[in-house]
């Protein structure tokens, strides 16, 4: 019997990054699919439900956390990443107080993202990387 691999979304407006984090997360045994906003993986969820989120802060349209404050209300039990190039301190206390499982900061260190997001899907609270 076939082992499901666990599903990953990435939320990053920067194709760049979406298509190296999904290459490297694909190559550590993830099924990933990446969107370019939060309107795109709010759309895509109806097709793919991610077991784990990576989510940029700054993007136009909707922020990172105000994709996670919808993400709250509508599916609570999803472990969130952050990853943020504008790593601020108010930017990281209010992820930490929307219960995101782990606050990284770019340029993201693959192996300690990977370590998060196998931590996260254990249904272990990482400490937020500092």
């Amino acid at each position: 019997m076939a082992t499901l691999k666990p599903r990953i979304a990435i939320v990053d407006d920067d194709k760049s990054v979406r298509k190296a984090l999904s290459r490297l997360l694909a190559g550590a045994s993830f099924e990933v699919r990446a969107f370019g906003s939060g309107r795109e993986l709010l759309e895509g969820l109806s097709s793919f439900r991610p077991d784990c989120l990576v989510l940029d802060l700054q993007m136009p349209e909707m922020t990172g956390l105000d994709l996670q404050r919808h993400l709250l209300r509508v599916r609570p039990a999803i472990p969130v990443i952050v990853i943020t190039g504008h790593d601020s301190p108010s930017a990281r206390s209010e992820s930490v107080a929307l219960g995101v499982s782990d606050y990284l900061a770019k340029p993201i260190d693959v192996d300690v993202l990977i370590s998060s997001i196998r931590k996260s899907l254990e249904g272990g609270s990482p400490p937020v990387s500092v």
